[in-house]
């Protein structure tokens, strides 16, 4: 049984959001999800820049496979290797699953965006909890996040096939790790130096939420790009900064979780 109380209130809060989300009625997917503000279409392809702009997860998913495999990601743990490059394919496949889905936004092409989407968002939650927690538990909880991750959305498919659309499990995979990465950089010492790279990963995050609930009005305002074209760049940049991280970063000492 873990005995750490940082651990205990990490746990408590997982168990906590579990139950008041599955507490919630089914979320079935709005259908207005699907009207982007920028639908302008150029050389045969519709709603072109929000399918262009996903090239940025390509370039830098790309970029991060690249360095995973020439072994040169000296600021990331030996031990999470892996987990690295399951985040970079990850974001490199987004770039086209989402794509895919903008050039014909629907829930069946949703499918193919969050897919690998949720294959980045867990991958990188497991190597915060590997670089600053432990990279045992990272290792021992790395399978099944995926799992859960890629289940959340086959069933959230499944269940709008069936006319009962339910996003809860989704829901939970996506933001629970944004919640509660936060809270182990304040609670923990990280393994590396460099915590303003994480800082700056989730900042970056959230700019870009705020960039695509704010869509029509950035449009408007802009008459250029839109929030949504603007989300995928900056969701980009995050990427970036951790690519960056992976680079520049100096391995200080490991956290040890006692168990019993």
């Amino acid at each position: 049984m873990l005995d750490d109380y940082r651990l205990k209130i990490i746990v408590a809060i997982v168990i906590i959001t579990i139950i008041v989300v599955f507490s919630m009625d089914p979320i079935a997917q709005d259908p207005s999800y699907h009207n982007f503000a920028d639908q302008r279409g150029m050389i045969n392809i519709p709603n072109f820049f929000d399918v262009i702009s996903n090239l940025a997860f390509v370039i830098v998913g790309t970029m991060g496979m690249r360095l995973i495999r020439s072994r040169r990601a000296t600021g990331g743990l030996p031990e999470l290797q892996t987990v690295y490059m399951t985040f970079f394919v990850g974001v490199f496949l987004t770039g086209f699953g989402s794509a895919y889905y903008h050039f014909h936004p629907d829930n069946q092409s949703l499918l193919w965006d969050r897919l690998p989407m949720t294959i980045a968002f867990m991958a990188l939650f497991t190597a915060i909890v590997g670089e600053y927690i432990s990279s045992r538990i990272a290792l021992k909880i790395f399978i099944p996040l995926l799992a859960s991750g890629i289940a959340s959305v086959v069933y959230w498919h499944v269940s709008e096939l069936n006319g009962s659309g339910d996003l809860r499990a989704y829901v939970l995979v996506q933001f629970l790790p944004i919640m509660l990465i936060p809270l182990i950089l304040l609670l923990f010492d990280s393994s590396l130096n460099g915590n303003k790279y994480i800082w700056g990963i989730i900042g970056a995050y959230a700019v870009s939420k705020v960039m695509e609930f704010f869509d029509t009005q950035i449009y408007s305002a802009l008459d250029v790009i839109s929030g949504h074209s603007l989300k995928h760049l900056i969701a980009a940049l995050a990427t970036f900064i951790f690519y960056r991280a992976l680079q520049k970063r100096q391995i200080l000492s490991k956290q040890v979780i006692c168990m019993e």
